[in-house]
């Protein structure tokens, strides 16, 4: 229990250790569609399978807590201290509500401007920042037509195996889909970086990003002429059915808590809104929230741990009454009586074309 991790749907979870004979990286095959899947995979841990034991937290359910690091960010090399990475059940367990939320409604404008791209000829070229298991590309990929080359971005060669063996195959036309991997921040994310660039596209990366990170990228995709569909962004607001007096409470300290260290947390999508559009792009916000009822349990549990969790790091005095709280909303959500609404918001930053076209 010595490390933490900050969960993106909210909180601190306990580190548990990894399993042993971690698959090695992904190399070329002839129909898999995989150019590249970088690091070596012989010492990557990652989380134990946890069985039926549903008191357990799952592993790295979010971003580190240790004060300015991004869990799927960083370029350099883990140490043996380092906090604990994205587990791979995490996001698993939270895909379905994932793929769910998005807004399809900024889809439609994506297709236009892709479509219209000088040079669509040799097909998309799509990079997925902090792409971890690669369940942005599983979604967005089958709602594109025409050939994608996707690029994975993330500082865990262990999710980027993971994201590269399970990355989809074709395209909504059956077009062909090819990805590779890159090790690296986005905080450095250049204009170079991204020469070439169809789209740019992340999930729930914006809230913990500063603002001078989301200024690096926006600066990237204008240099580049490339449009970014950023999604999944925290809002700040939860609303869980029944309600209850420390509702207001915990989610003020868990917001509160998001935003320690200089990260933006609920205000990620209203600030990466202001610096794209000044940046040149026209920018469309979209809400995206979570609907969590007796289907999804195992996900509203997980959250409600990691997020009364935060909430409790952030003001240690609300700990005897969050502990009570925390029972019942568990009690509630295994009866299936406990729904919840965990409000985000997807962006689309539309940007101006290098060519000077708007």
């Amino acid at each position: 229990m010595s490390k933490t991790a900050t969960t993106q749907g909210g909180g601190t979870i306990p580190a548990q250790p990894g399993p042993r004979g971690a698959a090695g990286p992904a190399r070329r095959g002839p129909d898999s569609g995989i150019v590249s899947a970088e690091g070596d995979m012989s010492d990557a841990s990652g989380p134990e399978a946890h069985g039926a034991d549903s008191d357990v937290v799952i592993l790295g359910a979010g971003p580190t807590g240790r004060p300015g690091e991004r869990a799927t960010v960083r370029l350099r090399e883990a140490a043996p201290d380092d906090p604990p990475r994205y587990a791979p059940e995490w996001l698993e367990l939270r895909e379905g509500a994932d793929a769910a939320a998005r807004a399809h409604d900024l889809l439609d404008p994506l297709r236009i401007r892709l479509a219209n791209l000088p040079g669509r000829s040799g097909g998309l070229v799509i990079h997925d920042l902090g792409c971890g298991t690669g369940s942005m590309g599983r979604w967005l990929a089958p709602h594109l037509d025409g050939a994608q080359h996707w690029v994975l971005h993330d500082r865990d060669p262990y999710l980027l195996h993971f994201a590269a063996v399970a990355s989809p195959r074709s395209s909504a036309d059956g077009s062909r889909v090819t990805v590779e991997t890159r090790r690296g921040d986005v905080g450095r994310l250049t204009p170079d970086a991204l020469h070439g660039a169809s789209l740019v596209t992340a999930s729930a990366l914006l809230d913990v990003l500063t603002r001078d990170e989301i200024t690096t990228l926006a600066a990237a995709c204008a240099g580049a002429g490339c449009t970014a569909l950023l999604t999944l962004s925290v809002a700040g607001r939860v609303e869980l059915t029944p309600s209850d007096p420390l509702d207001e409470e915990i989610t003020e300290a868990f917001n509160a808590h998001q935003k320690r260290t200089g990260l933006l947390g609920p205000d990620a999508a209203t600030v990466a809104a202001e610096v794209f559009s000044e940046h040149g792009a026209t920018v469309q916000l979209h809400p995206s929230p979570w609907r969590l009822g007796p289907d999804e349990a195992a996900l509203t549990a997980q959250w409600l741990r990691g997020w009364v969790g935060a909430a409790v790091e952030q003001r240690p005095e609300l700990r005897e009454r969050a502990d009570r709280y925390l029972r019942e909303r568990l009690d509630a959500c295994t009866a299936g009586e406990l729904r919840v609404v965990v409000h985000h918001t997807d962006l689309l930053a539309l940007a101006r074309p290098t060519g000077g076209a708007s």
